[in-house]
């Protein structure tokens, strides 16, 4: 959150929100991007992931080490023909990987993510499962308190797509791209994640510039520009009342008003939502829309 809005309850973007009397506790679920879903489940606490929509969700990395294993990846891995990013983002595969958590584990494991999962060897398979338990049963250990990840993870680097002055390598010096499939978004180290199998067609690679690198590259494409036309002397009487009345600042756009549900959605359809790609949302979210 910004700093104006860390002290703000219920914070910006609620959907929901929670009161408990004894004892006094707030919750608040926020979701600016309405991914999400709030169930109430009648049902005892510690059979809640018996019941759906829990109980559609594959296993969790962490909580079922035991089901979780390298076979199970395998056969998972082997069982479809869809990218491997695409995989682990299936909930129905496995839970609680999400877009960071997928990339990080794939930079880990130092695979490709949009190559095909049937296309990998039983030692990449071992590779992507360590990747997986580490990196998950880390976020969980730290509490999901980002500042107490590790310095080399690619996590503190890959937000910086579209931003002014991102940056745009790891500290180990490797540069950053993006691959776009579908209208999904996947932040990648190419020297490092190479292809060793098919990958899907159409991967369009976009290279993360620096504030420098793109400063430069403004510079090269403003010197091959051609040069504008001067235009024609104004009148000495325009020229003067131009030079009296000070142009306004353009106004900005004034935001919706705002009910305490939040932000009314405007009703167009994503990109994302319209291709399918081989990325699956779980059971529970298709019965939902």
């Amino acid at each position: 959150m910004k700093p104006e809005e860390a002290d703000a309850w219920p914070p910006k973007f609620w959907k929901f929100h929670l009161e408990t009397e004894d004892p006094a506790v707030a919750v608040a679920f926020t979701d600016p991007r309405r991914f999400g879903r709030v169930r109430l489940v009648d049902c005892p606490g510690e059979s809640i992931r018996k019941f759906s929509p829990l109980m559609e969700n594959g296993p969790d990395p962490v909580v079922d080490a035991d089901i979780f294993t390298v076979d199970f990846l395998a056969k998972k891995m082997k069982a479809r023909h869809v990218p491997i990013k695409a995989l682990l983002l299936d909930q129905t595969v496995i839970s609680g990987i999400g877009n960071w958590v997928g990339d990080e584990v794939l930079y880990q494991a130092k695979l490709h993510p949009e190559q095909y999962c049937d296309d990998f060897n039983d030692d990449q398979i071992k590779t992507l499962h360590k990747a997986i338990r580490y990196v998950c049963q880390l976020a969980v250990d730290k509490l999901g308190d980002s500042d107490e990840f590790p310095k080399d993870w690619m996590f503190h680097v890959r937000w910086g797509k579209g931003s002014k002055g991102a940056v745009s390598h790891l500290p180990s010096g490797e540069k950053l791209a993006f691959l776009t499939v579908g209208g999904r978004t996947s932040c990648y180290a190419p020297a490092v994640q190479k292809k060793s199998g098919r990958v899907v067609p159409g991967v369009k690679e976009e290279p993360l510039e620096s504030g420098s690198d793109e400063a430069e590259s403004k510079k090269k494409s403003k010197s091959k520009a051609k040069p504008a036309k001067k235009e024609p002397a104004q009148p000495q009487k325009r020229k003067q009342e131009a030079d009296g009345d000070e142009k306004p600042a353009k106004k900005g756009k004034a935001e919706p008003s705002k009910s305490k549900a939040g932000p009314k959605p405007n009703g167009k359809v994503s990109e994302e939502a319209k291709v399918d790609d081989g990325r699956r949302r779980s059971g529970r979210l298709q019965k939902s829309s």
